[in-house]
Formats: structure tokens, sequence, C-alpha cells
């Protein structure tokens, strides 16, 4: 079974730098407490380490 991560968008995008939002939006998140879970591996690790501020990630 292949590890997921699940994450929660816990601040805005609102004023953030358009990177930010294109990469919180791939990962499926659009609003304040929206969870969603994706898969464990680099890809996702490198969206996540670029808008680690905004979310929460448990394992």
């Amino acid at each position: 079974m292949e590890k997921t991560l699940k994450i929660k968008l816990v601040k805005s995008l609102n004023g953030r730098l358009e990177k930010q939002i294109t990469t919180a939006y791939s990962l499926g998140l659009k609003k304040i407490g929206q969870t969603t879970e994706q898969p464990d591996n680099a890809a996702t690790r490198g969206k996540i380490k670029t808008i680690i501020h905004l979310i929460e990630v448990t394992e």
C-alpha cells in the first residue's frame, strides 16, 4: 500500500505569489480548511516545500 499525506490549507492564498497559488491549486486546495490526500513522493514533497507556511501536513 502506498503512503499518503493529508494536506490541509490553514492560511489564505490572498496576496501570495502566483507560484504559491498555482502550487496550492495543483494539490487540490482552494479554500481555507480544505483537506486533500496526496501520494508521498518527491513531486508532492517539492510542492509542500513551496507552500509549507500555508498548510498543515500529517502522514
